[in-house]
Order: C-alpha cells, then structure tokens, then sequence
C-alpha cells in the first residue's frame, strides 16, 4: 500500500522506505533558499554573465564569477600578500606556510594539504580517468583537465585581455599574454616574444639564442650558460651525491633532481597541457612541448637560417652543413651524427628488439615504435585535425593527412619532377628511373611487395607469394605505382 508523504506530495511504501526517504529531503528556513535550492533540480540558471554568456543559479555565484574579468581579489594572505578571489581559496593556500599535509597517499606515502588533491594525486595509481570528453572520447583524471580541453572542439575563449581585446582558452594563457610589455620593452625578448621580470632574466635566456656559455668547469673545461648549472656539474667532479632513490637505489645531487627522478615509479604528471591533454613529468619536457602548439623556435641555424624548437635538433641539424658523422658501424661501415643513432642501427645487424608489447607479444627495436604500437591496443589517437576533426595515432600520419586538405606534395622527383606527399612514396617512384629491383625470388618463394613500417609503428615485411603462384613466364605482373595518398 502507497502513503503520500506530506513534505513533497511523493507516494511510497510507508516503514523504512518513507523513513530514509525522510532523512534524505532538504529543509530550508526560508522559502528563498528552497527556491535557490530548487533550480539544483531544474536546472534554472537565471543569472546571466554579460561579459562571456555564462549563466549561474545564484547572484551570489554569478558575482564570484564575475571576478574573473574584473581581477578583483579581495581575501589576501598575510604572510605572502598573495590575493584570492573566494574566502575558501585563501584558507587552501595557508597550508603552503604552515607545511600542514594531513592526507596520506597508501600508495607511494605522498602527502597533500587537501582531500581533494590526495584523490586526484591516487588516480595516477588507479589509472582512472573519470572525466571523458564527450566529442573525441579522450579521457582526464581532473574534471579541469576535461573542461580545459573541451575548448578545443567548443572554440570557447572565456579569458579576455582589457587592454587589446584579445581572448584565451585558459587562465594561464591570459596571464602570459598580460606579461607582454605595452611600452617598455626593456625586459622583453625581441626574438621569441617572451618577457621577463628582471633585466638578468633576460640575460640569462638570450643565451639560449646567442649559444654563449660564460661560465666553464675548471675540471674538464666544460661551458655552461648559468653560474647554477656549472655548480650542479661540479658534483659529478666532487662525487657528492646525497640523495637516493629508495626504489632503485639511483643517486642525485640534490632533493629537486630526486622528487623529478621519482615520477618515474610513481608515474606522476603534474604538467597538463590544456590544449591537447598530454600530461609531463617536468616543467622542461611540458615547455618544450608547447612549442609545438605555439610555434616557437627559438634556435636558429647560422648557415640557412633554419629554427629549431629544441637545441640538440638544432646541432643534429649542423652535421648537414659540416657533414660530419664520427660514429661509424663496424658492421657495414655506415655513419651516423650521433651515437644513439649508431647503436639503433646496429640492432639491424644483432637483430636485438629490446620492446616487447605485453598484449600482442610483438617486439620492436625502438621505444618510439613501440610506443605507436601500444595505440592500436588504447585506441588512443591524440593528433588532431583542425580542418575536418579526424584524429590520428602519430604526428606522421596527420601530417600526411593535411596534405590532402593543402594540396602540399613536399617530395620531388629530380627526374621527371613528379611529386609526392611522402617520402617513401618518392623512393618506391625513384625505382622506375634507376631500375633498382632489391626484393629477389628465391628458391621457394617470391617477395612482390617492399619492405616498409606497418601503421602500428611494427617492421613490416612485404607480401609473401609461394612458388607455386607465381604466374607463367610468358605472362606479364604489371605494379601500379601510387603516386597519390
């Protein structure tokens, strides 16, 4: 038999069911706070932002919000002066002075100051990632992290600059954007746009473009571009190594290098970037990373003029002008510019595939290939296209997909100038010129097809064809050659 409970016109089993049911119904002490209440359930947002359109349920949040685009910040901390714009945020940022961590991580002993940052900091443990976006199906451990993202596909830019107008997807960004100088330029960087604090700031990162390296090791001569670097460096001299890795017993000269060296067990990623998801376990590889949606190179090559976004690009790319290339394989005698590149190669000769996929078994004899394997498992494809919205596994294969939205074809043919969106399929095209026939019919089995890299990163053979197949002599096997993907 149904009962009407009274406080909510709703019919149920009387007993227990009405009982927890009671419990569970908000009371308020006025009609108002019911009615602010009520648009939890409805959705009602009345209270509209005319800055940037958001809406909000409440004044009182709407005028929260609001601060955002006049940077009004009123709860300022004593010991730091730093500013907040809610009350709650200031008592979170307290914890800093008083090096209160009340929140333990079972896992790895990690402490946080909030519950709310030791749940997140366990999903690094968990690999749960809650939050999924609901147009690429990528997924993030924040909910930040998510909406962040989502600008991506939505274009929303709710951060404006009051000084030209301009509109960002992140906090972060407009801060950077405001750090540019209006009128006095004397701490600003002419050649890749970045401002400073001081005056030797600046100094110091005019060096990466100048490539001048004041401070040298009386030891071994080395130069570095800061006096801190050349101090690290005399540890190795000296063998003062303090700190050590609990886990796998590796030393560190200092408890930064440590804490960055433990990320690997731990496999934290506190660097997020907001404009394609990846996560960093240092500011430098995150830095260096955003380059890529930025743009910036700032290492420029003196003999062409060509930039580079990091500076062992830029010195590999030298040994094409110089020529140079001091490691040679004893094997076949071929040379390389780097020594990494040499013992890479010399696995062609040993036949060593160090990589080894743990759900296919697949071995492979780079970290690189391995890593683009591992996707067709995830299914994770994280590059994006901006003209037709197509994800793709590896920056390789967007990049030969944009071709078709340019018209781009970068590889030309010095013989009959043909041309071509990759280079591979120039130098399948350039065996028509020089007869270069390289896969031979053995005694049991003829190979048709090159030898190449599959779409999953493996190292594909060609297609195999036994004997018995192979078509009469006095028939001819015609290959269309592909001069277009």
């Amino acid at each position: 038999m149904q009962k009407l409970f009274s406080t909510c016109n709703r019919q149920m089993k009387a007993s227990p069911v009405m009982e927890k049911h009671h419990h569970s119904v908000k009371s308020f002490t006025a009609q108002s706070d019911l009615k602010k209440h009520q648009r939890v359930h409805t959705g009602v947002k009345p209270y509209r932002c005319s800055d940037c359109g958001k809406s909000f349920t409440t004044p009182s949040n709407l005028k929260l919000h609001q601060r955002i685009h006049t940077g009004e910040k009123p709860y300022q901390c004593s010991d730091c002066k730093k500013s907040f714009i809610r009350q709650s945020y200031l008592t979170k940022h307290q914890l800093i002075h008083t090096g209160e961590k009340p929140y333990h991580c079972s896992d790895c002993g990690k402490s946080f100051n909030q519950e709310s940052n030791l749940k997140q900091h366990q999903r690094i443990h968990t690999g749960e990632k809650p939050y999924h976006c609901s147009d690429c199906g990528k997924s993030f451990n924040q909910e930040s992290n998510l909406k962040q993202h989502q600008r991506i596909h939505t274009g929303e830019k709710p951060y404006h600059c009051s000084d030209c107008g301009q509109s960002f997807t992140s906090h972060g960004k407009l801060k950077k954007h405001q750090c540019i100088p209006k009128g006095d330029k004397t701490n600003y960087c002419s050649l890749c746009k970045t401002c400073f604090s001081t005056q030797s700031v600046l100094k110091k990162h005019q060096r990466i473009h100048t490539g001048e390296k004041p401070y040298y090791c009386s030891k071994c001569r080395k130069h570095f571009t800061t006096h801190g670097n050349l101090k690290r460096h005399m540890h190795f001299h000296t063998d003062k190594k303090l700190y050590y890795c609990s886990k796998c017993k590796k030393s560190f000269t200092s408890e930064k290098n440590l804490k960055m060296h433990q990320r690997i067990h731990t496999e934290e990623k506190p660097h997020y970037c907001s404009d394609c998801g990846n996560s960093f376990s240092t500011m430098c590889h995150f830095k260096l990373h955003q380059r890529i949606h930025t743009g910036e190179k700032p290492y420029h090559c003196s003999d062409c003029g060509k930039s580079f976004a990091q500076i062992g690009n830029l010195h590999l790319h030298q040994h094409v002008h110089t020529g140079e290339k001091p490691y040679h394989c004893s094997d076949c005698g071929k040379s390389f510019p780097r020594n990494s590149y040499l013992q890479l190669h010399q696995r062609i000769h040993t036949g060593e595939k160090p990589y080894q996929c743990s759900k296919c078994n697949k071995c492979f004899t780079t970290q690189s290939n391995f890593k683009v394997h591992q996707r067709v498992h995830t299914g994770e494809k994280r590059y994006y296209c901006s003209e037709c919205g197509k994800n793709f596994a590896t920056q390789r294969c967007l990049k030969r997909h944009q071709c078709i939205h340019t018209g781009v074809k970068p590889y030309h043919c010095s013989d009959c100038e043909k041309s071509f969106t990759t280079q591979s399929y120039l130098r399948i095209h350039q065996r028509v010129h020089t007869d270069v026939k390289p896969h031979h019919c053995s005694d049991d089995k003829i190979l048709i097809i090159g030898v190449g890299t599959g779409g999953d990163g493996s190292e594909s053979g060609g297609f195999v064809a036994p004997k018995n197949d192979i078509i009469p002599a006095q028939l001819s096997c015609t290959i269309k050659e592909e001069t277009d993907h």
